[in-house]
């Protein structure tokens, strides 16, 4: 992901087909170390490509893709529907242990350490 943002970088600046001593020297003024074969690899996948149209492209794929909440969604409606037809107190039962998960959860974020600790 740096060589594609140095390469970003330097097209922004300008330079429509930056060379492999371009995006290091930008790497190199952040303190990033370089691998010369990814750097080759972003060079030759993005050389001679309008970086406008390669944004665009990509950005119509991320939109096919699923977001997180549909996902999440689904999967906690999965569990529960199963318990729907079930007894009423199992449904309750698992709410109560989801509950308890979900605290559980919240007490390790802060590890130990509070904010005026």
């Amino acid at each position: 992901m740096r060589y594609v943002a140095a390469y970003l970088l330097a097209v922004l600046g300008g330079n429509d087909s930056p060379a492999l001593k371009d995006l290091k020297k930008i790497l190199d003024s952040v303190g990033i170390e370089t691998d010369d074969e990814r750097l080759k690899k972003v060079i030759g996948e993005l050389n001679g490509k309008n970086i406008e149209d390669v944004i665009a492209q990509g950005n119509s794929k991320l939109a096919s893709l699923p977001s997180g909440g549909a996902v999440a969604v689904s999967a906690s409606a999965g569990p529960a529907a199963p318990a729907a037809g079930g007894s009423a107190p199992a449904a309750a039962e698992e709410k109560k242990k989801e509950e308890k998960k979900e605290e559980s959860e919240e007490s390790d974020d802060d590890m130990g350490f509070g904010l005026f600790d």
